[in-house]
């Protein structure tokens, strides 16, 4: 699979925002095949999964916008 089809898909899910890329990577998990991942293999999908795991890995539980900004 070429990494820039993978760097393409992952682009294209993270735009989608933080939760949604949460929900994709469940769905993922589970094996689901999502639309915007037809065109990938099975390695391709496993590597989409990968990336977005640890893209959100920087964020633990939460998405940016779901934290709170005490000023001081």
């Amino acid at each position: 699979m070429a990494p820039k089809q993978i760097d393409q898909s992952v682009e294209r899910l993270c735009q989608k925002g933080c939760q949604s890329v949460r929900e994709d990577i469940r769905l993922l998990e589970r094996g689901v095949v999502l639309p915007e991942l037809q065109d990938l293999d099975d390695l391709g999908r496993k590597q989409v999964l990968q990336e977005l795991q640890s893209i959100m890995a920087v964020y633990g539980d939460m998405c940016p916008a779901d934290r709170k900004i005490t000023l001081k």
